[in-house]
């Protein structure tokens, strides 16, 4: 069987894992769909990809945010610091380089891909149902959120 990456598909994710003291964690999450080539464009998440979501996070949440994440390059892009420098309610910290340890959603990824793994699905758009439904089944098992907190030794307010 012949294959070919000229109309490779991809299904990129971003989440956020949310913890505030006396509540029970939460998963926000994001898809994006790339249906194929267009030369010249990003594939994944733009920086205002990320600045819809955080914005969605503040709003669902009601209140300030305090950001740690990795460090993407969207993430540290002269772009992304205006976007953040425009919103009083949003503090960013930027893990160390190279830090997957440290990184709670990491285990989010890990869990999602062996629970995708020996799957054949027919197209993109099927792909992209079994991981909404997937991470929606991670959104209600807070102990399992709370897990991925832990096994990073950091210790939340």
């Amino acid at each position: 069987m012949k294959v070919t990456a000229a109309g490779t598909k991809r299904v990129s994710m971003a989440a956020l894992i949310c913890i505030k003291p006396g509540h029970r964690p939460r998963l926000i999450y994001r898809l994006h769909l790339d249906r194929g080539p267009r030369q010249g464009r990003r594939k994944g998440f733009k920086e205002t990809d990320y600045a819809r979501l955080l914005d969605a996070a503040h709003q669902q949440l009601g209140g300030p945010l305090v950001i740690v994440w990795d460090n993407l390059n969207t993430h540290v892009s002269a772009r992304m610091r205006r976007f953040i420098a425009a919103r009083a309610w949003l503090s960013v910290f930027q893990l160390p380089p190279y830090a997957p340890e440290l990184n709670p959603v990491e285990g989010v990824w890990s869990h999602l891909k062996r629970s995708l793994a020996n799957l054949t699905k027919r197209g993109i758009d099927q792909l992209a149902a079994l991981i909404k439904t997937r991470l929606k089944k991670m959104q209600y098992r807070p102990g399992l959120i709370r897990g991925y907190i832990d096994k990073t030794g950091l210790t939340p307010p």
